[in-house]
């Protein structure tokens, strides 16, 4: 989870370990990348409107380092044409905000289990 909101990160992060996942919460694009050195999650759920890496910078970190991994972006400002640019960069999925908590599980579980 790849936030900079604290009470989105908080509120999203609970949901989640309520739903038995492991999770690991970052506050910026930076830190998360940092964190890849270490560990590849299973899933990530990014949000595009960060401070410093915003989340379209992030996937094109990932784009260039050719680190494939399952990502869910979540944005509360949805632009022309950001949902396509953000699947074409790899994303499985693309969320407004606020995000309804079975909205997010589903798209997790399919992110989780589609071919690679």
């Amino acid at each position: 989870m790849v936030d900079d909101e604290d009470a989105v990160r908080r509120a999203l992060a609970r949901l989640l370990r309520a739903s038995d996942f492991d999770v690991e919460t970052y506050a910026s694009g930076a830190k998360f990348l940092e964190s890849l050195a270490v560990r590849l999650p299973d899933c990530v759920v990014l949000d595009m409107q960060m401070d410093e890496l915003t989340g379209a910078d992030v996937l094109r970190h990932l784009q260039a380092a050719r680190v494939a991994l399952p990502l869910i972006v979540i944005t509360a400002f949805d632009e022309p044409g950001m949902r396509e640019r953000c699947l074409a960069a790899g994303a499985c999925d693309f969320l407004r905000k606020p995000v309804l908590s079975d909205v997010l599980l589903a798209a997790i579980e399919k992110a989780l289990h589609r071919p690679s």
